[in-house]
This record gives structure tokens, C-alpha cells and sequence, in this order.
């Protein structure tokens, strides 16, 4: 009894699927499509009804058509506004970076606890310089150890994933005491410290290279 092996063998797989047609599927980094998919009209405006957040000047004016969040009272606490740069390791800004804010209310609350008024999570835009921009609440201190903070997270062009990091205020309450501060080298405590400069409180960003922030794993 002959059998003919050839004719049980499955057809060769022609599907995209099939790495002799198309080899090894190539890495990617994360971006650039945020401002397009991510940030949102008035997203960065977390105490009023601005549409900070959002970069309209890249969007199709018909396209720019999202509607503004809901409207909610005023948060409690003061409004403050806090920016920075976004820089690479040569000092360039950083035109298509996301920047992500986390924090606590005015009284250092967070989930069902916090401001009801207050949602305690934006993001924003990199504009054309590299600035990011958040009009927020000051935080208040979560315990008797942390400092007031607010939790920033960085996307951008060729970050595999998101960098984390900390702001805090040049005269906040505690920032001698403060635990995350504590662990952090004296010569490099300066790049998670923001500092007045007009009416923001302002901190670069730096991505690599001389004056970079101190990140934080995750």
C-alpha cells in the first residue's frame, strides 16, 4: 500500500502570519499620535473650563470638535498653575511629548475621600516649544511625612514606556522630611523642585544627558 505523504502535509501557510513572507515583525516605540488620540479639550484644566490639554493648532479644524468636560463647581484649595519643558539629552524641546498629572485635593485626599468637585488627573500637550501647562489645585500634604506633590508621568517619541516622575513645590511644608526626597541624591533633588517664575510654578522635564530629571520605577 502506497501512501501519499505529500498530499496530508498542510498547504504552506500563506497568511500574514508566514515570516518567509514577512520576517520579523519590527519593534516600535511608543508615539508620535498623541495629540491626535490622547490628550483632550480642556483636559489639562482641572479647576475650570478652558481647553488647555489639547494641541488645536494640529488637529483639522473640523476635527477639533470634542465637547469640553462636563461642568463641575470649583474645586476647594488655591488654584495654581504649574508648566515646564519637556528636553532631550541635548537640550531640544520635545514637541510631540504627553505629560500625565496625578495629585491629591487641597486637604491631601485621594480616591472616594478627595473633593468631589476635584478630579485629580490631566494631561496635556507639549506645544510647539516643548511647555506643558496644568491649571490645577495646590495639593495638600497626604500625612505627616510626605511633602505636598504632584505625580507626573512622561510620554514621548522613543520612550519604550512611560517615565515617572514628582513634582514638588520650591516652599512646600515637609520637602526636609520628605520620604521619595530622602532617597534621592542632595545634588539632584533640584530637578523634581518647582520654582515661581512669574505666575507658574515651573519645572523642565530633561529626558537624558546633563540635568536629568530623576525618574522613579514603577
Amino acid at each position: 500500500m502506497t501512501i501519499d505523504v505529500a498530499a496530508r502535509e498542510p498547504a504552506p501557510r500563506q497568511d500574514n502570519q508566514d515570516p518567509a513572507l514577512f520576517g520579523q515583525t519590527p519593534s516600535q516605540t511608543v508615539g508620535p499620535f498623541f495629540h491626535y488620540g490622547l490628550p483632550w479639550k480642556g483636559g489639562a484644566d482641572l479647576v475650570g473650563q478652558s481647553d488647555m490639554g489639547a494641541r488645536p493648532d494640529l488637529f483639522p479644524a473640523a476635527h477639533y470638535v470634542l465637547n469640553l468636560p462636563s461642568p463641575r463647581a470649583t474645586p476647594e484649595g488655591e488654584a495654581i498653575r504649574i508648566a515646564g519643558r519637556v528636553l532631550d539629552a541635548d537640550g531640544q524641546p520635545v514637541v510631540d511629548a504627553m505629560v500625565e498629572l496625578w495629585q491629591a485635593d487641597a486637604q491631601g485626599r485621594y480616591g472616594t475621600d478627595r473633593d468631589p468637585a476635584f478630579v485629580g488627573f490631566g494631561r496635556s500637550s507639549t506645544d510647539e516649544d516643548g511647555v506643558w501647562r496644568f491649571r490645577t489645585v495646590r495639593p495638600g500634604r497626604i500625612d505627616a511625612d510626605q511633602a505636598p506633590h504632584v505625580a507626573l508621568a512622561i510620554f514621548g517619541r522613543g520612550l519604550l514606556k512611560r517615565l515617572a516622575t514628582r513634582l514638588y513645590f520650591a516652599d512646600g511644608a515637609g520637602n526636609d522630611r520628605d520620604p521619595v526626597l530622602a532617597v534621592v541624591p542632595p545634588d539632584r533633588r533640584a530637578t523634581l523642585i518647582a520654582t515661581r517664575r512669574g505666575d507658574d510654578w515651573w519645572l523642565d522635564i530633561v529626558l537624558g544627558g546633563a540635568g536629568e530629571t530623576v525618574f522613579f520605577d514603577l
